[in-house]
């Protein structure tokens, strides 16, 4: 009687056949077989199939212990889990291999080593029938064994996978989502092993993990194999790369951060019977990406393949969950794993929920920010499983890192908090499956203590902070179907790149104040000329600090123009196609002189509100070069990044002669008005631009009107100032009538007219003055976006019901 068959190769296995060979298995053949056309690399390789698993069980007659053992389990017990657990995979590890199926894998083993040579080493990887399904993954839950060679450690890692269906988090995580413990059964992938243990891995994913904006490439890595990233324990390189310019044949990394890359799996010593180990990475590799340039566009490219053909295959959008692995020794990026991403593509598209802070508290620590929520609750330390029990439900968990085995404690965490880790690490995919406010890879403890009250806050930005103390906050949630559009174009008030994702899915028409300063200032921190002239540094303190900034780039000028190129293109990248303004430099003397290195390049001015600010310096010798940096940047992001939908404006010009020699400046450094889509706006902020607006209407693209610097100079108000602050208002009618001739003088020399200021939301008659006025836009701070929306429409419906 002849055997059934056990075994299927990659090249027979299709995304069809989950119940045959599990979601991972079914993705890698179908990866094999129809992305390996597509010139991606995907080692090959065979499964063990659900039939298998099933035999395994008949033959030791081990399934009716398993449902004895179980029956008896309570769910909600952590304590008496982790022993059940421990109990049933015991019963499925002694059940052994049945003989036919030794064979098999064996047989299949042996054509394999005749593929890539008798020193193959393989990687052998649980996969379960019910994985991936589009409101569930099992990521995680079963185990893997890497670096596995010759017949009977490759027997073993069978067995270990097989009862690794039964880990603490899968049993839990089962319960939870109403899976039958006997309807899901546990295959296993057997596949050439990337040789990332001299090399690099990582993961990636075709949205951003925590806003769900689907523009981008999001890709993680580190050095060794890639089991560090998924259990946080290192802090990893990450990398941005833009969809839809990136389609375009534009071949730019978007935005990079640099990790420490902390510790290296590689290869264990097989004669100890270690399969991996870790190495502490060196603080030269440390300081360096793991990923060239070119690397992180292969992935993005191999990225954007596998998502398109995903989504054709399912007939909708499908972003998508990828491993990746870099092999030390032939040098190839190969995808190891792909799987529907199921967290962040589930978020409602048309539902906005807010959180923010009602009051401040002391900083204690900050990482990297999970969703954006806000959570408060007792500070718990856990070091080992062993302490999960007395975790209480409304605690906050610190931790080095968390495991799989830690699930069914960490779903009852008001927020997390890890001292390694990244974005995609095991902590942080929990926190987005349950839903929970997460601040990752904080570096040390600080100033944090065990039994403390605090506050975790992901609703700033990328960066996630931890603050002193429970500080009350509110969640605002705006059904966005239900607003009506206005015809005036609403548009937004932006400097931080953080933000950009998080804030594009707001119903506005783009940026219309993208501020150079806040990446200058959180990113670079050093001043540019600083930068291009070290030397002219007195200090030797200011002088190491510039020198450890530009570690690892050619110069002071190239770090300045990736730097502010990225967090630019970081903004752009989040509302394109829509226009995005961004506002040249405008620190004044005494902000620039707060930068490394810019005491040494200042002057000091007793009024610098009204001094050496704006267009003056962009052509000054004391700063023309700075200016340089700053016109090769935006260059860099228009460019190579393809970001044409960058507009560019000039703060503080008082002579039309002025805005002439910047606007020749900045052709010099190939920023061409008309070219490329090219437009140059001016801020409306000074009387001289109101009385001159013709004149001005004839240089400029459009113009922004400025309110908080046209009061002031209207009024001859310093609006910094806290004696006279009470005369500063933008309703007063001086204040009034310069707009109006502002706005009235752009249209009559057909160019566009906005506003960037607070006033239309803080005062409902300045929005209905300029309604009136019919101002083509309004930019506010996002936070005041929604509720002047539905301001501006009343005011638009009974204008219009008055015209009638």
């Amino acid at each position: 009687m002849t055997s059934p068959s056990y075994v299927r190769w990659f090249d027979d296995i299709h995304l069809g056949d989950i119940d045959q060979v599990g979601g991972k298995t079914a993705s890698l053949g179908e990866m094999y077989s129809s992305l390996g056309a597509k010139g991606i690399p995907i080692p090959n390789g065979f499964a063990i199939t659900s039939d298998a698993y099933r035999a395994l069980l008949k033959q030791a007659g081990a399934e009716s212990a398993l449902h004895e053992l179980l029956a008896e389990f309570t769910p909600k017990d952590d304590e008496a889990l982790a022993g059940v657990a421990a109990k049933a995979r015991d019963i499925v590890y002694q059940a052994g291999l049945p003989d036919a199926l030794k064979v098999q894998i064996l047989k299949a083993y042996g054509q394999l080593k005749d593929e890539y040579g008798e020193s193959l080493t393989v990687a052998v990887r649980s996969s379960a029938t019910a994985e991936d399904l589009p409101d569930a993954s099992f990521a995680g839950q079963h185990d893997t064994y890497l670096h596995v060679q010759g017949d009977e450690a490759l027997l073993d890692a069978c067995r270990r996978c097989f009862a690794s269906l039964f880990t603490d988090r899968a049993i839990s995580y089962r319960i939870h989502h109403g899976f039958d413990h006997f309807k899901v059964a546990l295959t296993i992938a057997v596949m050439k092993m990337v040789r990332a243990d001299v090399g690099a891995s990582g993961v990636m994913f075709t949205l951003d993990t925590d806003s769900g904006f689907r523009d981008v490439v999001f890709i993680n890595g580190a050095y060794g194999l890639g089991e560090n990233i998924v259990q946080g324990c290192v802090d990893p390189d990450e990398f941005y790369v833009h969809k839809p310019t990136f389609t375009q044949g534009k071949r730019c990394v978007l935005r990079r951060q640099l990790g420490s890359k902390q510790l290296t799996m590689v290869c264990g010593d097989a004669a100890k019977g270690e399969l991996v180990s870790n190495v502490e990475t060196s603080a030269e590799l440390s300081s360096r990406y793991c990923l060239t340039d070119e690397d992180v566009l292969t992935l993005a490219d191999y990225a954007i393949k596998t998502e398109d053909h995903y989504s054709q295959q399912k007939g909708s959008p499908c972003p998508m969950d990828i491993e990746w692995a870099k092999d030390g020794i032939d040098g190839r990026l190969y995808l190891v794993q792909a799987r529907p991403e199921t967290v962040a593509s589930q978020k409602p598209q048309n539902v906005l929920k807010r959180y923010r802070l009602k009051g401040k508290g002391n900083l204690l620590a900050s990482g990297r920010a999970i969703g954006n929520g806000i959570a408060t609750g007792t500070l718990r330390r856990i070091d080992s499983v062993e302490q999960l029990a007395a975790f209480q439900a409304g605690d906050v968990l610190l931790a080095d890192s968390t495991s799989p085995d830690w699930g069914p404690a960490m779903r009852r965490a008001a927020g997390m908090i890890t001292l390694r880790g990244g974005r995609t690490c095991h902590a942080a995919i929990v926190a987005r499956e349950f839903g929970i406010p997460a601040v990752v890879g904080i570096g040390s403890v600080g100033h944090l203590q065990e039994g403390e009250q605090v506050t975790v806050s992901c609703a700033e930005g990328d960066t996630g902070r931890i603050y002193d103390g429970d500080i009350p906050f509110e969640v605002v949630t705006t059904e966005l179907q239900a607003l009506k559009k206005p015809h005036t174009k609403m548009m937004i008030n932006l400097g931080s790149p953080e933000q950009a994702f998080g804030l594009s899915g707001l119903p506005c028409d783009g940026v219309g104040l993208a501020r150079m300063e806040f990446i200058v200032n959180e990113y670079i921190k050093a001043h540019p000329m600083a930068l291009l002239y070290p030397d002219q540094i007195d200090s030797s303190l200011e002088r190491e600090q510039i020198e450890a900034l530009i570690n690892h780039y050619g110069s002071g000028a190239d770090y300045f123009i990736e730097k502010l190129s990225e967090g630019i293109g970081t903004i752009a990248a989040a509302f394109y196609p829509r226009p995005v303004i961004v506002r040249m430099s405008d620190f004044k003397t005494n902000e620039y002189a707060k930068l490394i290195g810019g005491s040494h390049f200042e002057p000091k001015e007793e009024n610098p509100m009204i001094g050496f600010r704006g267009a003056s310096r962009y052509t000054h010798e004391a700063y023309a070069a700075g200016f340089g940096l700053e016109c090769a940047a935006v260059l860099r992001a228009r460019e190579p990044m393809g970001l044409n939908n960058i507009k560019l404006m000039i703060p503080f010009c008082r002579r039309v002669e002025e805005g002439q020699r910047v606007i020749q400046a900045m052709a010099e450094h190939g920023l061409r008005q008309g070219e490329n889509h090219l437009e140059i706006y001016v801020m409306c902020e000074i009387p001289n631009n109101v009385i001159e607006i013709d004149a001005f209407s004839q240089l400029f693209d459009g113009i922004s009107i400025g309110s908080n610097d046209l009061t002031q100079l209207t009024l001859g108000v310093d609006r910094d100032s806290d004696i006279v602050a009470f005369d500063f208002d933008e309703r007063d009618p001086g204040v009034l009538k310069m707009i109006a001739m502002a706005v009235e003088g752009a249209h009559r020399n057909h160019i566009p007219a906005g506003i960037c200021g607070q006033a239309p939301s803080d005062y409902p008659e300045v929005a209905e003055y300029l309604v009136k006025l019919g101002i083509d836009s309004i930019s506010l701070t996002p936070d005041a976006l929604l509720r002047t929306i539905e301001r501006i429409a009343v005011v638009e419906t009974n204008l219009h019901r008055g015209a009638e």
